[in-house]
């Protein structure tokens, strides 16, 4: 038996130097050390060794499978450099290599970041709140009536539980203020969804950053002072802004507020990028109400949404909001 792992031993070295590609050496490798290779045959024969020579030709059989599988190893490293040498001849490995192209941050995300940056500096702490929410926290408690346009399902996307996309972020402030007693000074971006038909200024799913002011004696002079500066801060000092009276249900006197957008190729037009007010009193009565505590009675305050969308096209000249939703890589590209 000691002749025949020898022999096998010194064949299948012999072959295995031989051996030009790589399924030739597996299929050595299976016809030696498998369950019916030659060596393997061979070492069925154990049971017929005197009992005195096992320990002899178990170490030889060991000897030589460590031999065998060193030399399959061996050729198998061999053969991989051959191949790794001929994938790259005649590329001249001395050029530089090619430039990956990177990534960025998307514009809505670059202005939201500095939107918050910029009013956390004054003051402003970081909410959030669900996009799922109840008609309490969206309309009611906001003092929006029932006959409110903005609460129509033409409006606004209601589940059949009765449950509704908020249609603006104005929901995180109710539910700040019913865990919170004042000072409130929160900013609250997200995502909020109208049935708004899609054109070059509006979109069905936008984002939004809210901010609530609340504390005794707020006037409509901090309001202005407040987003005047915010504006300016983020666009530039020369930054045109007006304030134009409205009507919001929550707020009271309400305002929106216009920027001057200079897109390329265009003449200088207004573009309405927020709404905003004194919070109604009738607000503070509902928090109140449902917590059941007088926390916000004598308090004023401020609110204010702006579309961040709005703010990217004006930071950046951008004539159609839709682009911003296109995911056109020649168009983001400029934003990196």
């Amino acid at each position: 038996m000691k002749e025949q792992i020898a022999s096998v031993q010194a064949e299948a070295v012999a072959r295995i130097a031989g051996i030009t590609d790589m399924k030739g050496l597996e299929e050595a490798r299976v016809s030696i050390l498998g369950k019916k290779g030659s060596l393997t045959q061979v070492q069925q024969g154990m049971r017929n060794v005197p009992k005195e020579d096992k320990p002899v030709v178990g170490a030889l059989l060991n000897e030589a499978r460590a031999t065998i599988t060193a030399a399959l190893d061996a050729r198998k490293t061999a053969l991989q450099a051959e191949l790794d040498a001929a994938a790259v001849a005649g590329t001249d490995l001395t050029l530089p290599g090619a430039t990956l192209a990177t990534g960025g941050l998307h514009p809505i995300s670059l202005v939201r970041d500095e939107a918050v940056r910029i009013l956390r500096r004054m003051g402003f702490t970081l909410s959030d709140g669900p996009d799922i929410e109840d008609e309490w926290h969206c309309f009611d408690a906001l003092n929006t009536p029932e006959d409110h346009p903005a609460r129509n399902e033409k409006d606004t996307f209601y589940f059949d539980s009765g449950k509704l996309l908020r249609t603006q972020t104005s929901t995180v402030q109710a539910r700040t203020m019913e865990k919170q007693a004042p000072p409130v000074r929160i900013i609250c971006p997200g995502s909020a969804f109208r049935r708004d038909a899609i054109d070059a200024t509006h979109l069905s799913a936008f984002n939004q950053i809210e901010g609530l002011y609340v504390d005794r004696a707020v006037s409509v002079g901090d309001l202005k002072g407040t987003l005047e500066y915010f504006l300016k801060a983020l666009f530039g000092s020369e930054t045109a802004v007006r304030f134009r009276p409205h009507f919001f249900p929550f707020t009271e006197p309400s305002f929106e507020i216009d920027v001057q957008l200079q897109a390329a190729g265009q003449a200088p037009r207004w573009i309405e990028i927020a709404g905003c007010g004194m919070v109604n009193p009738a607000v503070f009565e509902n928090i109140d109400k449902v917590t059941g505590k007088q926390l916000y009675t004598g308090c004023t305050g401020f609110a204010f949404g702006i579309g961040l969308e709005r703010l990217a096209m004006i930071r950046w000249g951008i004539r159609d909001i839709r682009l911003l939703i296109e995911n056109d890589a020649r168009f983001l590209a400029q934003f990196h």
